[in-house]
Order: structure tokens, then sequence, then C-alpha cells
């Protein structure tokens, strides 16, 4: 509970209030068996009266009534701060993986972050409004109630207390497998989740290659394994539930029997007899409710680890202590970047192993390299999505960790190679680099520092969609605002692919990131885009991973990646003359579907570089 601490921070009062009218309710309903008690016994005094009946009856009904009102204020007292406090732990979950890197994401399954994020949460916030208040309360009342039955009987009460020393005994291990039950399954549901979430959306691949009946008999496997962890949870919550209910019953049955002996001995008065197993009634409900309130804490218990297994973990990618500006240029400088993944091989070589490029202000630069090269991990080290192992890179001579994350990443924009899209407007999705606001979000969020006005936006809008051949957005059924869905699927891949160019133009940066912006579209709409961004990247320094020679088109420059190093720099032109390498990685397919030039004598084998077209237009 202590590590619930900062979410109850100004909450705590109404819980404790909660509380004490819980506990209040409690003591009211034992109080009413003492009443009911003094009746029976007054009503066998041959001088008692009607008054002795309406007094009780008068008493009784004004118990009752007040056992109604603080049952009322307890669930109003705690189920506002309960719930406060359960949108208080998601949203700083969310926060903490919005702040989290790259790399993070990527150990991590979509589908356990999600039910931290929602089952988790959701039973954490039943526990606070009603497990813990209710463990709180039962064990006061049976504190309470045991006082009572000892003070009508000791040796009645002394007798119903001895069920509680078998439970003793059972008790830790109960926990014990309550607990590994309730965290495999809250853990099992995760991967439910997360087998969901990859079906669908990757319907169109299962439907494609017809092995919808495999990820069927996947789920169907995952979700029967759940089904068993679930189902032995229940299995040993329910004996030991049966226990807390024998345990009390039978013990009764022995109190009745020694009650009824001590009642005719007269060492007991009927009244007296009546108000003890009145209250061991009232009792019954609180202490066969205790297993269940067990399991609730033990299940919360596991909630809360799963919560802090994420919220422990500190961000990789952290803002400086004292942030640095600089005057916005778009100069890029890579010094001696090395980089590796953490489940890399301690034998294998980093990834990037000493990449040293410098790019002009205003200047485009391909940078192209084999399959597995490195290129796009190398795009993503600029925004700091991941961090350098070691070496420095700067944008307007300024080491990126020095600068803001808010400002290095207004500096620079990027269009991913796999284009991501939100379930919203096409023009939410577009001018999501700008800082406008998404389509449900209300005056209370303010927009991005240095956002453009809303009365420019829609000239924003139109150049990027413009310039990304994006104008096919007119045809669809409400233009601009119309929902895209679920990560644009309802799109061809050329169409997404085109949105997210557009996106990085109208965020209109500094510094410009293309990772093979244009593998997905046909040749001619690739040459009218082309074109297009020759003129609007005019001012705008960018880097485009190239892996044919007409994205190579757009560059002033080409650097050539291999085995972790910048090997060439130079035009198109100037490489195809003295890299060999950079001739081979290049190099069109042949239209046979072979390559020819494996088929030539070895002695003609040797590209030259009038083998090749300048495609530079």
């Amino acid at each position: 509970m202590k590590r619930l601490g900062p979410y109850l921070e100004g909450l705590k009062r109404r819980w404790i209030l909660g509380v004490f009218a819980a506990i209040g309710a409690g003591v009211v309903a034992l109080t009413i068996p003492q009443v009911l008690g003094s009746l029976v016994d007054h009503l066998g005094d041959p001088s008692a009266t009607t008054a002795v009946v309406w007094t009780a009856v008068a008493i009784t009904l004004g118990l009752g009534i007040l056992e109604a009102v603080l049952v009322y204020l307890r669930r109003l007292f705690v189920i506002p701060p309960a719930s406060d406090a359960e949108t208080s732990m998601r949203t700083t979950l969310f926060g903490k993986l919005i702040h989290q890197s790259a790399a993070f994401h990527s150990a991590w399954d979509a589908g356990q972050l999600q039910s931290r994020a929602i089952a988790d949460l959701n039973l954490l916030r039943r526990f606070f409004a009603f497990g813990s208040l209710m463990l709180v309360t039962s064990t006061v009342i049976i504190i309470f109630g045991f006082s009572l039955m000892f003070r009508e009987s000791a040796l009645l009460g002394f007798l119903f207390l001895c069920a509680a020393i078998p439970i003793i005994l059972i008790g830790p291990r109960f926990r014990q497998k309550f607990v590994h039950f309730s965290r495999a399954s809250q853990d099992k549901a995760g991967d439910v989740a997360t087998r969901v979430e990859e079906s669908v959306h990757g319907i169109r691949v299962l439907k494609a290659f017809g092995r919808g009946d495999y990820a069927r008999q996947g789920f169907v496997d995952e979700a029967d394994e759940l089904r068993g962890l679930e189902v032995s949870k229940a299995y040993t919550l329910a004996r030991f539930q049966m226990l807390m209910i024998l345990l009390p019953e039978g013990v009764l049955g022995a109190c009745l029997i020694a009650g009824l002996y001590l009642t005719a001995q007269g060492d007991m008065s009927v009244g007296a007899l009546g108000a003890f197993f009145t209250t061991a009634v009232i009792l019954k409900n609180p202490i066969e409710g205790v297993g269940m309130l067990l399991g609730m804490v033990f299940m919360a218990k596991t909630a809360i680890d799963r919560h802090v297994d994420v919220i422990d973990v500190e961000p990789e990618i952290t803002e400086p202590a004292e942030p640095v500006t600089a005057a916005e240029q778009g100069l890029v400088e890579l010094d001696d970047v090395h980089f590796r993944y953490p489940d890399q091989k301690p034998e294998e070589r980093d990834l990037l192993n000493g990449v040293s490029l410098r790019i002009e202000p205003g200047e485009t630069m391909a940078l192209v390299s084999g399959t597995g090269g490195g290129t796009s991990t190398l795009l993503n080290l600029i925004p700091r999505l991941y961090d350098v192992t070691d070496g420095t890179i700067r944008i307007d001579g300024t080491d990126v960790r020095q600068l803001s994350l808010a400002d290095l990443r207004s500096r620079v924009a990027v269009a991913f190679e796999e284009p991501t899209l939100f379930s919203a407007s096409v023009r939410a999705n577009v001018l999501l680099g700008t800082g406008h606001q998404r389509d449900d979000d209300d005056a209370q969020h303010p927009q991005r520092p240095g956002a453009p006005a809303n009365e420019q936006l829609e000239d924003v809008l139109t150049e990027a969609l413009h310039t990304a051949d994006a104008e096919f957005v007119e045809n669809l059924p409400e233009g601009v605002d119309t929902r895209i869905g679920e990560e644009g699927l309802s799109l061809s891949g050329g169409q997404r692919q085109r949105l997210a160019l557009a996106r990085a133009i109208a965020a209109k940066p500094s510094v410009l990131l293309l990772d093979d912006p244009l593998s997905a579209l046909d040749v001619r709409t690739e040459e009218r885009v082309t074109a297009r961004l020759r003129e609007v990247l005019t001012g705008t320094t960018t880097l485009i991973v190239a892996h044919r020679p007409s994205t190579v088109a757009l560059a002033d420059r080409v650097a050539l990646l291999h085995e972790g190093q910048i090997i060439d720099v130079g035009t198109h032109h100037e490489l195809l003359q003295r890299s060999e390498l950079y001739r081979r990685v290049m190099r069109p397919p042949a239209p046979s579907g072979q390559d020819l030039m494996d088929a030539l004598d070895p002695a003609e084998a040797k590209p030259t570089s009038e083998s090749y077209q300048e495609v530079r237009p």
C-alpha cells in the first residue's frame, strides 16, 4: 500500500471517513441484537407492559435507519477518491510509457502494457473502494462482535473463537498458492491481450495466407491456459472459503448445545443466549467474507507489483538538467558515433561502429547501405529515439543530449518507412507535428509553442498534401475530416506512406529525416513526389535513407554506410565511378528476376560506370 501513497495524496481523508462510516454501520448492526436480547429478558418480567415492546421497536427502527445512512455515506466517501486514484495511476503509467525509449517498447509486449493500464488498475480501484475498506471494517467488527459475545458468555465466546485456529494454520499456505496463481493468471491475461492485438493488426496477412485457423488455435491454446490458471485460483479460494464457512457453522452447533445447558442451569438468560446467536449470525458474513477479501488483497498486491514493474523502469532517454539553446540552422554532425542494441552478443561489433558525417544546412544527403546495414537505426539516433552508445550527434553545433527533448524534436521531423497513423481524421494526422490539437482535444489543452495559428494551418495542410501527392484525401467521404481508423488500415500502403510523408513536411522542421519514404509508391507517383520534394526541401537539411536510384535523385550528396562506418561520401555519379560496393548496392534487379551479371564471363563481370545511368535529371 505504501507504493500507492503518491496516488492517494489528498484522498486519504475521505477514505478514512468512509472507514469510520463502514465501522459505524457494523457497530450499529451489532447493537440491534443487544436491544432484542434486552427485550426478550424484559418480556419475561410479569410487570412488563406494551411500552417495552414499542420502545424496542423504535430503537431498532432508528438503528436500522442509522445503519442505512452510514452505508450510503461509506459509498459516497470512498467511490469518488477510488476513481480519482485509478485515474491518477492510469495517467501516470501512460505518461511513463510515453517517455520511455524505443528500446523499452521493443522489449515489452503491447498486450502486457495494456493489461497493466486497464485490468490491473480496475482491480486496484475495486480493492481501494471495497476490499481495503471492508478488510479494515470486518476486522474491527469481528473484534467488537467477539467482545460482545464474550460479555454474554465467556465459555461460548471461547468456543466460537476456536474456529480461528485452523484458519491461522492454513492461511500462509493459502496465501502462497493464491498469489502464485493470481500473478500467473494476470500475466497470462496480458499474453492473451497481445495475441488479440497481433491478430487484429495482422488480419490481412492471416487471411491472405489462409492462416485464420492457425491464429485461432494459437488463441485457443492461450485462452485455455488462462482458463486453467483462473480455475486453479478459484479452486484455491473456494477451498479456503469453504473452511471459513464450515468452521464457524460447526462451532455454532457446539455453542448451541453449550448455551442451552448454561440456560438450563441458570448461568445464562434466554435473552443473552438469543443476543449471542444473533450476534454470531451478524458476524457470519464478515467472517465468511474474510477469505474473499484476502483473495482480493493478494490480487491487489500482484497488480501493484505489475504496476511497479513498469513505473520503476527509469527512462533511458532523459531531459538534460540544464538544457542548452541554439540558433536553428539545420547543421547536422555525427562524430565517431557508436551504437549497439542491448541484446547484441558481446563478441559482435557495434551496429554503428564509428560513424562520422557532416550535413550542411539546407543540404540533402542520401544514406545508402546494404540490407540491415543500420541506416534506419542511424536516423532514430538523431531525434533521440535511441541514445548513442558512444560518440556525439550535434544539431546546430549542440550535442542533442544537451537540448531539451521538446526543442530537439521540434527541429527534427521523421517519415518512417512503415508509417503509423492514428485513429483520427486525416487533418489531425497530417498536422500532428505542427502542434495542432487532436480532433477530440479541447481548449484546455494548449498547442505546442510556436505552432502555426489556426488560420495558417489550412495552407500548411494543403501544401503538405500536395507535396506528398496525397490529394486522394479529397475523394474520401468527408475529405480531410474523414476519420481513417486505427493505423489507417483502410488505406493502401502507398496512401499511408504519403500521409506520413505529408505529416513530416507539415511540421516544417529544420532537419527532415526520411526513411525510404517512397518505397510503396508506383513509378509515376514517385516521379511526381520526387519533383515536388525537390522544391519543398530547398533550405531544409534532409537525410534520406535510399535503397533505389530514384530516391537518390533527391540528394546533393550520397554517404555509403558499410559495416557500421561511412566509407565514402560524394555525388551519385562520383560514387558510381569509384566505388564497386556502391555500384553493387545500387544495381537494379535483372529483368529476368536473377542477377544476369553472375552469368557473365568473370573477365566481363566487373561493372563500369557506363553500366549505369546518371539518375539526376
